[in-house]
């Protein structure tokens, strides 16, 4: 299996990016819940996630399940 380092650089670059839209978007407007987020910094679910997770990983965000769905937050 070969990997085409390009991609996945570029790969890793949009989900940089998205994070920072990610953390702004949660900076300026609050916790929202999930579906909401995706919908705020206009970006493909999957994508959203992974810089979701990229922050997580860093903890930046908080995360909970609450009854309407998934809320996240910045700590």
């Amino acid at each position: 299996m070969t990997t085409d380092v390009s991609t996945t650089v570029s790969c890793l670059e949009q989900i940089g990016q998205t994070a920072g839209l990610v953390w702004r978007t949660l900076s300026e407007q609050g916790p929202q819940s999930l579906a909401k987020l995706v919908k705020s910094i206009d970006a493909p679910r999957d994508l959203a996630m992974q810089a979701v997770g990229w922050l997580a990983r860093e903890d930046k965000v908080w995360i909970e399940d609450s009854k309407r769905g998934r809320m996240i937050g910045l700590r």
